[in-house]
Formats: structure tokens, C-alpha cells, sequence
């Protein structure tokens, strides 16, 4: 699974998640219309963060995803490789720490943290096997990763819909609400060629995690991963 997100390179994406930053969230949230809150409960449920706890959330863009974690009395730490995220979530949540940073290679020593997650952010990674290892080079022995990222629809006839509402409706939409509309569009044929969910956990299986396990979110339009050191 080493290759080029649909002949983009790593600058091109984070170019492209610069261009999005400052309506980014509001953007998400009309797409998936309100499912992303569902979806990010869902995320902080699985890594259940304990008071104390150091917490890593990788491609976090504004931090929307990291403050849950901190709410809940974690040391949370923001990660994002886009410069235009970071300085939007500096300027919106002062109080959260927010780093730059590259999943497949983090500025972080070994076993930092009690647990890693990252929501709709692996597919954007070049190296998936290599961020995974990544991931657990920074993961205390016995930490919990997290991983939320679209996935394939498990009812038949619904995935049909869904993707027609990826090449056709979300395009269109974004094209009224998005400073980057065509971004959407890279996004909308990203998930399409992202691997489903059982071949995901066999690719973190892969990266040295163990006993890892999925659970379906909106009929499989989004797969929750989790896994351990």
C-alpha cells in the first residue's frame, strides 16, 4: 500500500488542506450532514481517554477531533501536517497544544503515548504500512490505537447511492460552501480507492498491532479500527 493518493504528492495534499482550513469543519459537517459528530463520539468512545493519560491525534486538523480528549481530562496533543490547519486551530483553541508534524515520520520519542488516533486522515498518508509502524513507535507497550476512516458500505444497493452522492452530490455541494471545491473532489475519489474494512485491519494487523478489531459506523460508511501495542 506504498503509493501516491491519485498523483498527488504530500505537498500538493497539504496545499490542499491549507486552501480548506478556515471553513473546513463547517464544510465537513454539512457534507455528511451532522454524521461527523456521531462519528467523532464514536472515536472518543473507542480510545476512552483517562484523566492523565497522553493522548495523540494525528491529521487534526483544527483540533475539532483533539478537544474531546482534553475535556476528559487527557494530555492531548494536535498533530497535523497542514500549516494552514495548525494556525486556524491556534487562533480557535490557544489552550490546545498543536504540533506539525508527519505521520510517516512523527516528532515524537518512542512510547510517548498512551494512545494514537486518527480520523479521516490515514487515506491521505503516502506510506499507510510505514505511518502505522509510525504510530506504534510513538505508543506506549499495552496502548490502544485508533483509526476512523471512510470505508465501504456493507448493504449492497446503498453503496450504489453512496457513491453517487461521493462523485456527484459532494462535489456539488462543496462547490456552494467550500474555498476549495475541486479539493472535495480528490477527497470524494480518495475514498473510493481506499481499501474496505477487513483489508484495512489486515493491513494494521500487518504493522505489528495486535488484536485488532472493527466496528462499523452508517452501514460501513465509516469504519472505526481499533488495535494495541
Amino acid at each position: 500500500m506504498t503509493r501516491a493518493r491519485l498523483d498527488k504528492q504530500p505537498h500538493e495534499v497539504a496545499a490542499m488542506f491549507d486552501d480548506v482550513a478556515e471553513r473546513y469543519d463547517i464544510t465537513n459537517d454539512l457534507l455528511s450532514m451532522g454524521q461527523d459528530r456521531r462519528w467523532r463520539r464514536g472515536v472518543v468512545n473507542a480510545v476512552a481517554p483517562q484523566p492523565g493519560e497522553r493522548v495523540l491525534d494525528l491529521a487534526a486538523g483544527t483540533g475539532t477531533s483533539t478537544m474531546p480528549f482534553a475535556m476528559a481530562g487527557a494530555a492531548a496533543v494536535a498533530c497535523d501536517f497542514s500549516i494552514g490547519m495548525l494556525a486556524v486551530g491556534r487562533r480557535s483553541r490557544p489552550r490546545l497544544p498543536f504540533v506539525a508534524g508527519d505521520a510517516m515520520q512523527l516528532p515524537f520519542a518512542d512510547a510517548t503515548f498512551d494512545a494514537v488516533t486518527i480520523s479521516f486522515g490515514l487515506r491521505n498518508v503516502v506510506d499507510t504500512p510505514r505511518s502505522l509502524e509510525e504510530m506504534r513507535r510513538v505508543t506506549k507497550p499495552g496502548g490502544r490505537l485508533v483509526v476512523c476512516e471512510f470505508s465501504q458500505p456493507t448493504f449492497a444497493p446503498f453503496r450504489t447511492v453512496y457513491v453517487e452522492y461521493l462523485m456527484r452530490a459532494l462535489p456539488a455541494v462543496a462547490r456552494r460552501v467550500s474555498s476549495n471545491p475541486d479539493s472535495y473532489v480528490y477527497l470524494a475519489e480518495s475514498i473510493q480507492a481506499w481499501p474496505d474494512q477487513h483489508a484495512l485491519a489486515t493491513v494494521i494487523g500487518r504493522a505489528g498491532w495486535r488484536r485488532v478489531e472493527y466496528r462499523n459506523l452508517s452501514g460501513g460508511i465509516v469504519a472505526l479500527h481499533r488495535a494495541y501495542h
